[in-house]
């Protein structure tokens, strides 16, 4: 290099724009458009929840078994039956905390005397195991089948997802929840019928029934309210039914039995629809 020759000049910075903002300008206004965002993005819905269904059969050689796999799809049946449950006693919430944490429910079909009967399991009561009798299955009448066996299930998977007073609530109305959630689901055998007289704590659907009048009584959601109130207290009768329909549950059940016949006006009406069902038989015979 000579000496005539000097460092070249160094080309000068371009000169920012004033027009220009900094790089953090818009940071207010980006955080409500966030916002806005995040409020009109549409978000999953709440649901209920769902648990590990699992099937053991003792006999396949049974003929119950037989009779049940023909009817039945274990896997669809055992998941309606969860969901007819859930959706008649609960509603879904972010994390469902009102709902029992069931873990799974395991059904296992056995020769056993009865009809069926839940429990919890030897691992921890968030897992159920429901028994049904394989000898039970057998008699079913064959129109009946899948309709008898279905609202088993689902009366049986009531008694895995229910609360109970912390081991308080009578027996009558903890059965009486399942039948009533089996007649909500449309299952109800014929043989099943609204009856005055006797406990309001029967059970079954005798109960049951009487829990359907406190529903159309009070509004939909009543016997849910029941359920709930059986989550974290123990079951104090008078209390209880005061608190959930200002009237104790002997007042409840007098006026459902007012609603029904008397044994005497069942036994004129069932005589005057055998009268009448004769008169048209006799009609229709004459040629």
């Amino acid at each position: 290099m000579s000496a005539a020759e000097t460092d070249p000049t160094p080309s000068p910075l371009p000169i920012r724009s004033s027009s220009l903002k900094p790089c953090n300008a818009n940071k207010e206004h980006d955080s409500e458009e966030d916002k806005l965002e995040s409020a009109t993005r549409p978000h999953p819905k709440p649901v209920l929840p769902k648990c590990k269904l699992r099937l053991i059969c003792n006999n396949l050689d049974h003929e119950g078994s037989s009779i049940f796999f023909s009817n039945i799809n274990p896997a669809v049946s055992l998941s309606q039956a969860v969901d007819a449950v859930l959706s008649i006693l609960y509603q879904p919430t972010k994390t469902n905390k009102h709902i029992p944490p069931t873990r799974s429910v395991s059904l296992t079909l056995r020769s056993m005397g009865g009809v069926a009967y839940t429990t919890g399991s030897d691992i921890d009561d968030d897992h159920k195991e429901i028994h049904f009798s394989l000898d039970y299955i057998k008699d079913i009448a064959s129109e009946r089948q899948q309709q008898e066996i279905q609202g088993v299930l689902v009366h049986e998977m009531v008694h895995c997802w229910q609360w109970n007073g912390l081991g308080t609530c009578p027996g009558g109305l903890i059965e009486g929840i399942a039948d009533f959630v089996r007649l909500k689901a449309g299952l109800s055998p014929p043989h099943w019928k609204k009856e005055a007289g006797g406990e309001w704590d029967a059970g079954y659907q005798h109960t049951g029934y009487f829990l359907e009048w406190i529903e159309e009584s009070f509004g939909e959601g009543s016997v849910r309210k029941i359920n709930a109130t059986l989550q974290n207290k123990k079951y104090v009768e008078e209390e209880f039914w005061q608190r959930l329909f200002q009237k104790n549950v002997g007042e409840l059940w007098a006026e459902y039995s007012n609603t029904l016949p008397k044994p005497k006006e069942r036994d004129e009406n069932t005589k005057a629809d055998i009268d009448e069902e004769m008169k048209a038989h006799e009609s229709n015979s004459v040629t």
